[in-house]
Parts: C-alpha cells; structure tokens; sequence
C-alpha cells in the first residue's frame, strides 16, 4: 500500500485536519479523501497527469493509483510534443484495456506487488526513459525514510519545487502515509516560501540545495524567523560550504540530511548534519547506507572490490524499482546477482559511502579518470568559493582537459588563490587546467547543474562567464 490506506485512516480519525495546503489553500484528509475517491470510478487504467502544483494534483494522484492503476507524471513545463510523445509511448505499451481486469470503483491500494507509479528520467528534447515502481517498493521507501529523517505527525512540510519532479512527488506521498501536514506553492518563489516559513508553521523543507541556498541568504538578509524549521532535507547535489553556512544560519536549529540515491534504486545513502556539528569541507562522503540497504562496489565484472576501491555503487533493497517501460540500454540500470547499479562510482570507507558522479560526467584526460564531482567539492572548499562547477573541455593533446568556473562568495576571486586552495585537496593530475567566474550557476528548469550548458557559456563568450587569468 503506498498510500491510500493510511489516507482513509487519517481521514476516519482526523477528518477535519488540513492535509494539504497549495499556495495558501487548504484541503483536509475528509476532503482529500472524498474528492479523490469522487474521481476513482471514471479514472482509466494508467492516467497521465501533467499538471503544475494545485490542490487539484493532489486529488487527481490519488485517484490515478487506486485499485491497480498506474499513473504517469509529466512535467508540464516540457514542450507539449514531447509530452504527446510519452503519452502515445505509454499508450503503446499499455495492457489492452479489453484484457485488464477491473480495478474496482474504490479509493483503496492494489496488491503490493502490482505496480502503480511509471516514473520518467528528466529529458527535453528526446523522450525520456521510463520505469515503474511497486507498491511495495515505495511502503519500504516510505518505512525507511520516516525512520531515517524522522518525520512525525505533528510536522509540517513544504517542499517549494514542482510536484512532478520525483522529489516533491515523493515528499507529498511520504507525508500523506505519515498523517503528517504538506505544503507546497504553485511554482518557487522565495517570498512566498518565507511566507509559508513565517506563518504555517512549517518544521520540515524538502528541496534542491540552489533552492536551499536563495531561502537562506534572502531570509538572513530580510530577517526571516526560521528558528521553528527541525529538518531540512536536500537531494540533487552535495551541499557546498556556503549553503550549508547560510542553512545554519537562517535555520539554527534544523538538522540538515544530504542523501545520495536514484530513481530507479530509491534511497543509497544519506548523512545527518546536527546543528552546529562541524563537517569537513571538500569531502565527497555521502554517509551511510539507509535502513534496508545494503551496498558494495563492484567493478564491471561484479567482482566485489576492497574498501576505498572505486567502482560501480551497487546496492540491494526492497526498493530497487522494476525496471524499464522503454529506453532501457542494458547500461542505466545493471544488476549482478542481485545488486542494482545506475552506473554511478564511488567507494566505500569505514560503512561510508563516498560519492565520485557518473560514468558519463566521468573526465578521461592524458589518461587519468577525473569525476567532476572531486573537482568541485575540492573547489566548494576555498574561503570566497560560493559554488563551483567542472567540466571537460575538448583538448587536441590531453583528449579533454579539465576546466573549472566559479561564484565568487564576495568581491573577486583569482585563478592564482583557486590554484593554492586545492593544492592539498586534489591530485595535481586532476586539478582545472582554466578557471572562470561565473554570475550565476548554469542550471537546467529543475535546478540541477547543468556542465554542457557550461561549456555552451564558454564557448559562446557568454556574458555570465569569465575567464581567470
């Protein structure tokens, strides 16, 4: 059960509760529960909803998943061809609607085992892969997630980003299994987000650390009380030195997670950050694993390699999705006996997983691996560093040289002071052969760094990039 059974629970015993709150409208678990199950008789077998954040999402979820249906989320900001595209694509490997067996008039869970949710890597210009996911899977997900962020009834989450990227998706499903009270806002906007902070009571954030980081400097600048806030839990990216020390700030009292996992694997690993506990800067550990997750590191043979040997991340859990709809090459998800990859690298040290990035960020330069996560963890390190990003740059010698652009935290910042800052950090056959400053990150629609489009800004003399001499 994902779900919908705790949801009747909590609207049998708390029905004039708010359950969902969307840019300052309410809807209580009764509410939630009797639209939802209003719809359930006329939703067909897979639903495709490609909506922003309303109230109206929330409802049309939960009815899209009752009995064995299955829905699709699409992100309605990518280009309507492309959504027709998924939507015909998800037709086509549908079961003929003739040979489904009926999936009952209901708001209740489909067996565990049946899957309920086809999810889809972020993509605009190519159709997207997709995979589905249990009901099972996301119960254990749920299980260990409320058991390692420590979500309790009583908080009050807002997760400010869209409802159809995984991570909001996820938070608002988590919280309606918890009982626990979800916020949201019709799209980001950070006075809206210190609104919510300031007067709903909201404990609890879930978002991107770009998103963490414009919550915490504005709301320092503008005097925003986020003392209330308990947890903060940021996916997507490491965070760096300066958004962990704007985060403190702002939110004195919050513990911050920073977890590592996939879509198609569930959560990996994940670190708890106490208020005022000192954390190494530079480092690429990621923590430990979550409960009911194994992991190792296993080369491309699945051999099982030593401590501090780097290779595939390799974990086994209930929570390993099923696989592919379509697009699978036989790479984005890899099992050996058992133990599920995405392909990307790291090691383990001491029961701490250690995070190096993708196969496919991976730099091969005069011959030496160089994952860009390494470079920019080292340069997030060096006092004036708000940010940095890196990248391979086409090289007619080296294959690919290394290259590097920063945010300066304040005033400027030299190619000469970066040099000295990883000198100790990083091997000097990994370090950026160029560095530039940037104005700002480059980033896709969903808040994500975007390293093509960084080397798009250098090669086109754009005007948020310079080079350091």
């Amino acid at each position: 059960m994902p779900f919908l059974d705790r949801l009747q629970r909590w609207a049998d015993d708390r029905p004039d509760d708010t359950a969902v709150v969307v840019a300052g409208a309410h809807l209580t678990w009764s509410g939630l529960r009797d639209r939802a199950a209003a719809l359930v008789p006329s939703a067909p077998a897979v639903t495709v909803l490609s909506e922003h954040n309303s109230i109206r999402f929330a409802v049309a979820f939960a009815a899209a998943v009752a009995g064995e249906r299955q829905c699709a989320v699409l992100d309605p900001a990518w280009p309507q061809q492309l959504r027709e595209a998924i939507a015909t694509q998800i037709a086509r490997t549908s079961p003929d609607p003739t040979q489904v067996p009926p999936t009952g008039t209901g708001l209740a869970d489909g067996p565990p085992g049946a899957s309920f949710l086809i999810g889809l890597t972020s993509g605009t210009t190519s159709v997207p892969k997709a995979f589905t996911r249990s009901r099972q899977s996301w119960q254990d997900s749920f299980d260990a997630s409320i058991e390692f962020f420590g979500l309790h009834q009583e908080d009050k989450t807002l997760a400010p980003g869209p409802l159809a990227a995984s991570l909001n998706l996820y938070a608002l499903a988590e919280c309606l299994y918890a009982g626990a009270e979800f916020h949201t806002l019709e799209h980001f906007d950070v006075g809206a987000a210190h609104a919510a902070v300031s007067h709903d009571g909201i404990t609890r954030l879930v978002l991107v650390p770009t998103m963490l980081r414009l919550l915490s400097e504005r709301g320092l600048a503008g005097g925003v009380d986020a003392s209330g806030i308990r947890s903060i839990i940021c996916a997507g990216s490491k965070l760096d030195a300066r958004t962990l020390e704007a985060a403190r700030r702002w939110a004195p009292n919050a513990t911050l997670f920073e977890y590592y996992g996939a879509s198609e694997l569930s959560f990996v690993s994940g670190a708890a950050l106490p208020p005022g506990e000192p954390v190494e800067p530079g480092g690429t550990a990621i923590g430990r694993p979550f409960p009911g997750v194994d992991i190792r590191i296993l080369d491309d043979d699945g051999t099982e390699l030593p401590d501090g040997g780097d290779g595939n991340i390799c974990v086994r859990s209930g929570m390993v999705s099923n696989g592919y709809l379509w697009g699978d090459d036989g790479h984005a998800l890899r099992c050996f006996n058992g133990w599920y990859t995405v392909g990307d690298q790291g090691f383990l040290s001491g029961g701490t997983l250690h995070m190096l990035g993708r196969r496919s960020d991976m730099i091969i330069t005069a011959g030496t691996n160089v994952y860009p996560h390494e470079v920019e963890m080292a340069l997030a390190s060096v006092p004036g560093v708000a940010a940095a990003v890196a990248a391979g740059r086409a090289d007619d010698l080296r294959g690919k040289r290394v290259v590097a652009a920063v945010v300066p935290s304040h005033g400027g910042i030299t190619a000469t002071a970066l040099k000295a800052g990883i000198e100790d950090v990083l091997a000097r056959n990994k370090r950026p052969l160029e560095y530039f400053a940037l104005t700002e990150l480059p980033l896709t629609d969903r808040g994500k760094i975007s390293r093509q489009l960084l080397l798009d800004w250098m090669d086109q003399n754009d005007p948020r990039i310079r080079r350091l001499g």
